[in-house]
């Protein structure tokens, strides 16, 4: 059983991994960024909303998940963490590949959801890389057994996490020059997210060989 010293600064690093994640431009991103510029700041922001209820979905399912997982197989719970720092580096491939991938805003269609809250509810429950991020973070960096109160608190996290990132895209998107400023530095943006992701994915596929 890890301390509660140990537990705090898991919950710290999940949500940092986390937080830079959502920060790299996906399909999330896009949609908030599009209906601030499209429609208005505050229907940004309730997609941003949605993003988080979204979140919590799939955070809770996977954590669920795991722990009657690993309570069923527990020699699987080193496995697994293997495979999740396997991702956790294939994510951070990805991000510094397409590092210098231009942002398209100006393609906005016809919404198929009018309600900007139900967009971005059903923009995330619908993204399976969202439960498979959320899986491989959770498997590479918790630990076998997961506390009552750091469950409800990863879960807190991780939801705050996109409503604040995207509330603040819907925030600032409204203006031009803090756009175009953002597009410019997507590049080098990307880049230090993807050198980050990939030490710490190497450090946890590290960490889960020594466990073997």
């Amino acid at each position: 059983m890890q301390s509660t010293a140990s537990n705090l600064l898991t919950l710290v690093s999940i949500g940092l991994v986390q937080v830079l994640a959502v920060m790299s431009p996906g399909p999330s991103f896009l949609i908030v960024a599009r209906t601030a510029v499209a429609r208005s700041r505050a229907d940004g922001i309730k997609v941003a909303l949605g993003l988080g209820a979204g979140t919590v979905l799939w955070a809770v399912a996977a954590l669920l998940g795991l722990n009657v997982l690993f309570r069923a197989v527990p020699p699987l719970f080193v496995a697994m963490k293997i495979v999740g720092a396997l991702f956790l580096l294939w994510i951070a491939f990805q991000i510094f590949r397409h590092a210098a991938d231009p942002i398209t805003l100006d393609d906005e269609k016809k919404d198929a959801v009018a309600n900007p809250f139900m967009k971005g509810l059903l923009t995330q429950v619908s993204n399976p890389k969202v439960a498979v991020f959320f899986g491989s973070i959770f498997i590479a960096m918790l630990p076998a057994q997961v506390p009552l109160w750091m469950t409800l608190a990863l879960v807190v996290i991780v939801s705050f996490n996109e409503v604040w990132w995207y509330s603040v895209v819907a925030l600032f998107f409204g203006s031009g020059r803090v756009r175009r400023f953002y597009i410019d530095a997507k590049k080098w943006l990307d880049r230090a997210t993807g050198l980050f992701l990939g030490a710490l994915g190497l450090r946890l596929l590290w960490a889960a060989r020594d466990a073997t």
